[in-house]
């Protein structure tokens, strides 16, 4: 059965949009950078908060790096959106190679009784 390529439609284009994105993306880590009360010190201490096999974790962050580690979490949010932006399209590309199948079934069943 010879397969042909998916013809370009919306779902194709953003799918390959999206795509392009996911190339320009920088560093990102997962988690969320989390200020806490340090005792003594007027300057908040921050934390970065992770889960690793279904364990909350926690590393303290060196107040040099916060703001860098700021972009990198805003890039993994971004990251991830743009992930579920590529599957939504690709779902939509199989649904439609599937009523596209079934259409053309039908109509080749029509013209040869």
């Amino acid at each position: 059965m010879k397969v042909n390529p998916p013809t370009p439609n919306r779902h194709t284009k953003a799918r390959d949009f999206a795509l392009r994105q996911l190339a320009q993306t920088g560093p990102f880590i997962e988690g969320n950078l989390c200020q806490f009360k340090r005792p003594g010190c007027s300057t908040p201490g921050w934390h970065l908060t992770f889960k690793q096999k279904g364990r909350t974790r926690t590393v303290y962050v060196p107040m040099d790096l916060v703001a860098e580690l700021k972009t990198w979490t805003r890039s993994y949010k971004t990251l991830k959106k743009t992930i579920r932006q590529v599957t939504r399209h690709s779902l939509a590309l199989i649904k439609s190679h599937v009523a596209n199948r079934r259409a053309a079934n039908r109509s080749r069943a029509l013209t040869h009784p």
